[in-house]
């Protein structure tokens, strides 16, 4: 099955300058030089987009005058226009088209684009870049094609319905944006070829079992040898391969069902 190609939706437009700011590149070390994240490094220079994730233009009705390709995120953005002229970028939901008028508030129209509190949004409805916690922005579901599905309303929380099958509860005084996040069959691009993940910064993976014992646990063996142990490990011996890390955590009381493999 062919995916449906929506970059045609995409204005054809150079970036608001103002929301612009460099981004310098880190080959995947931290402060100190160490390789704290392996295969990055290269890739085209890129500028970071700055996306308002929040509630900073509460109350003031804005226009859509483009839909814009973000080379830092799977999903697309859109550039509003407020009345009094400024522009901010915000993530783009799937449907959304230059010339719709969207509002942040408490309460809204429940409409592709507006943001508003979960407590005032209906049971059902899928929305996407939800507050974990009331007045800090926006942190989940901004993925391309992401959405949350609204369960239920108990005692001052909404229980939501993650991407990754998750069910947990989120405090009702916080904001989400209605609909599902733009770009949603990105998940079915390939790549196509090598030159084109070098340009997206991604640097060429050796697999643990072509290499040898004192670099990788999978190391040595004669030809296509299997892993030759109980489980997968890490190049630093840690377990691999769906593994659970999440440490025991006071948020813990929060999540009612776990994600699905």
């Amino acid at each position: 099955m062919k995916a449906v190609d929506s970059k045609n939706i995409l204005t054809k437009k150079e970036p608001e300058k103002r929301l612009l700011i460099p981004l310098k590149k880190k080959g995947g070390r931290n402060f100190s030089g160490r390789v704290t994240v392996r295969h990055r490094g290269g890739g085209v220079k890129r500028s970071y987009r700055l996306v308002d994730f929040g509630q900073e233009k509460l109350g003031a009705p804005g226009k859509v005058t483009a839909i814009e390709y973000d080379p830092c995120r799977s999903g697309y953005i859109a550039l509003v226009e407020y009345q009094n002229k400024e522009k901010r970028y915000i993530l783009a939901p799937k449907d959304l088209k230059i010339g719709d008028e969207i509002i942040c508030a408490e309460k809204a129209e429940v409409k592709t684009g507006n943001r508003m509190k979960l407590k005032n949004i209906p049971v059902g409805t899928l929305v996407h870049n939800i507050e974990l916690e009331p007045g800090r922005g926006g942190k989940i579901s901004r993925g391309a094609g992401n959405a949350a599905k609204i369960l239920a309303v108990k005692e001052g929380y909404i229980n939501l319905e993650m991407p990754s099958g998750e069910i947990r509860k989120v405090h009702q005084e916080c904001y989400a944006s209605i609909g599902q996040v733009s770009h949603p069959e990105k998940k079915f691009e390939k790549i196509g070829k090598a030159g084109r993940r070098r340009l997206m910064g991604w640097r060429p993976t050796v697999r643990g079992t072509a290499m040898n014992p004192p670099d990788h646990p999978h190391g040595g063996g004669e030809g296509k040898t299997s892993i030759g142990m109980p489980y997968p490990k890490t190049p630093w011996g840690k377990p691999a391969r769906g593994v659970k890390t999440r440490k025991k955590k006071w948020t813990d009381k929060l999540i009612l069902q776990r994600r699905k493999k």
